[in-house]
């Protein structure tokens, strides 16, 4: 199967904290989320298969950070973005774009093997954030 680099568009529907392994218990307010993520295992893009059931509640393993967000049920998988390159770390700099403006980020979150400030980040407006996805990704390959 395929892989590389992916970002899952959420969208939560409420607001409340959430207790995120190692990371402890983090606020997160309802509006849309992008994380970004990679598949190159040989399992590849099959990784979005089980974030999938995992946000569905057909699957309880913890992991990553992302499960526990996707694990809340406050939480949907709204659209996913593919690229076929390992370029997850210049995608997650990316999505807030040249204009931050609006954008957050979730602190530690998806990156505890990079250097990377964040591999979550929230915006309130749904239309934003996937074009911010989407740029990202066209930009880490061009």
């Amino acid at each position: 199967m395929a892989g590389g680099t992916y970002t899952l568009v959420l969208e939560r529907d409420d607001s409340g904290p959430i207790s995120v392994g190692a990371l402890g218990e983090l606020r997160f307010p309802a509006g849309w989320y992008a994380y970004t993520g990679s598949a190159l295992g040989s399992g590849g893009f099959g990784r979005i298969d089980r974030h999938r059931a995992v946000a569905a509640g057909d699957n309880d393993t913890r992991h990553w950070h992302v499960d526990y967000l996707l694990g809340d049920a406050a939480t949907a998988v709204e659209q996913v973005v593919t690229t076929e390159a390992d370029i997850e770390c210049a995608v997650a700099r990316r999505v807030d774009g040249p204009s931050a403006e609006g954008f957050d980020r979730v602190d530690a979150f998806g990156c505890s093997d990079c250097d990377c400030r964040s591999h979550l980040a929230y915006h309130e407006h749904r239309d934003r954030l996937v074009e911010a996805v989407t740029d990202a990704h066209a930009a880490a390959t061009g």
